[in-house]
């Protein structure tokens, strides 16, 4: 049954995406860590750069980034439900898009702050380097923040690399 669905996930669209999930939450589900899950997928653009960093991320770029939200309960609520889709899509991907999408993710400490800021550019200051992991754990606090209970967070940079935080 796990292999058929994974097939089935496989042929659908954004597999880069979808099938490596779908493994990471079908094991989940097998092994019993919780009862009931949704996930959430969440597209959006942003830049950054890596501070104390010696390769090509040092410099300003910009990735089609994903966040993928999971969210787990042991019981249903009176709709069947573990929470419905669009109140994810309400509180996360709202805030996601206001806070993060089309937007530089720096360290509040990076020197090039100021220049952007006096240019107007729209930024998104992290006391931590925003590395994939950092923009990770961020997403899963503000998912927790808006009262769902979170598992687990990941970002997806690029088709082939992703950090994810477990809470």
């Amino acid at each position: 049954m796990t292999e058929l669905l994974l097939n089935q996930v496989d042929t659908l669209g954004d597999q880069w995406f979808s099938g490596k999930l779908q493994r990471c939450a079908t094991d989940r589900i097998e092994k019993g860590v919780y009862m009931y899950g949704i996930t959430r997928e969440i597209d959006f653009c942003y830049g950054h750069r890596l501070l104390n960093y010696d390769g090509k991320c040092r410099h300003l770029h910009g990735h089609n980034g994903r966040a993928i939200i999971t969210i787990a309960a042991d019981t249903l609520d009176d709709r069947g439900m573990v929470f419905d889709f669009s109140d994810v899509k309400k509180a996360v991907a709202t805030w996601i898009d206001e806070n993060l999408d089309h937007r530089m993710l720096l360290c509040k400490d990076d020197p090039v702050v100021p220049i952007l800021e006096e240019l107007g550019e729209p930024m998104f200051l992290m006391d931590t380097n925003p590395t994939a992991e950092n923009i990770a754990k961020l997403i899963y606090e503000v998912t927790a923040e808006h009262g769902f209970p979170i598992i687990e967070a990941s970002l997806w940079e690029t088709p082939k690399c992703y950090a994810t935080f477990h809470g």
